[in-house]
């Protein structure tokens, strides 16, 4: 499904965008580029398009996404990807581009964040829905050896219909059938999970798939209350502190008893054998 490791991508092999895509409107930047919405100039149809400029110091995240993008966005809560494209430019730099289907919803924290700001959190059934949603796409992604490495709300998108839909695979690893765990500490610190913390201080220490589900606990927590556990330290302080987690707070009044009784599935924290 994926292609062989260590094949490297030929990026000036793909199409010129200019044919086909033509810019509209910026819609945000991210950590590598920014992301346009975009208009095919045959069907008229729109997309988004995350433009990686300059790319070569960081082809390394750009293969990784492309193979996941390309091997298993046929799934309803995965991005559908529309193809990569090459543009030369010896002036400003070349530019590759991502194109990517269209989230006009925003992400789930741009929703939270929002009813917080009129007053209002986020009903646990529609956060009960979300977390369903982005559970079909990483049990998607587990069943053919990927790992996400980078649930948070900010990469869980909706569409204009209510669609779910999982984004930003950079960071995402593939598990071989010979190594079924991965011991290199990536993500974004308030969502990472112990084990991927620990992989960073012990040279033996790893981890698997049931990292994504904490890191989606987390999310869980933070659409409710509009940050992550620890939000308020220093992510550096953060990192350390997370591994020594006794167990996850959820601040008083967010959820119901139902709903706290959720996060006991998200948060079963073992410290000295958690893949045990």
């Amino acid at each position: 499904m994926f292609p062989l490791s260590g094949k490297k991508i030929i990026f000036d092999s793909f199409p010129d965008p200019s044919d086909t895509w033509e810019i509209i409107e910026t819609i945000g930047k991210g950590t590598y580029g920014k992301v346009f919405k975009v208009i095919n100039k045959k069907n008229e149809s729109k997309a988004a398009v995350k433009v990686l400029d300059p790319i070569y110091d960081i082809d390394e995240e750009i293969e990784a996404e492309y193979n996941i993008l390309q091997a298993l966005s046929d799934h309803e809560n995965v991005v559908k990807f529309y193809g990569m494209y090459f543009k030369k430019d010896v002036k400003n730099g070349d530019q590759l581009w991502l194109v990517l289907e269209l989230c006009n919803g925003g992400s789930v924290t741009d929703l939270a964040k929002g009813l917080l700001k009129r007053g209002e959190r986020m009903n646990e059934m529609i956060i009960a829905y979300i977390l369903h949603e982005a559970l079909m796409g990483l049990k998607h992604l587990h069943n053919n050896n990927t790992i996400h490495r980078d649930i948070k709300g900010n990469n869980i998108l909706l569409t204009t219909e209510g669609g779910i839909k999982l984004v930003d695979f950079g960071v995402s690893a593939q598990l071989t059938s010979t190594c079924l765990q991965r011991n290199t500490s990536v993500g974004t610190p308030f969502w990472m999970a112990p084990e991927v913390i620990a992989c960073e201080q012990q040279l033996d220490s790893c981890y698997d798939s049931r990292c994504d589900v904490w890191s989606l606990g987390i999310t869980a927590i933070e659409l409710g209350d509009g940050d992550p556990p620890l939000a308020d330290l220093h992510p550096m302080r953060a990192l350390f502190k997370i591994p020594r987690y006794s167990d996850v707070h959820v601040q008083k009044g967010i959820f119901t008893n139902p709903g706290n009784n959720i996060f006991i599935v998200f948060f079963i924290f073992e410290p000295v054998s958690t893949l045990g």
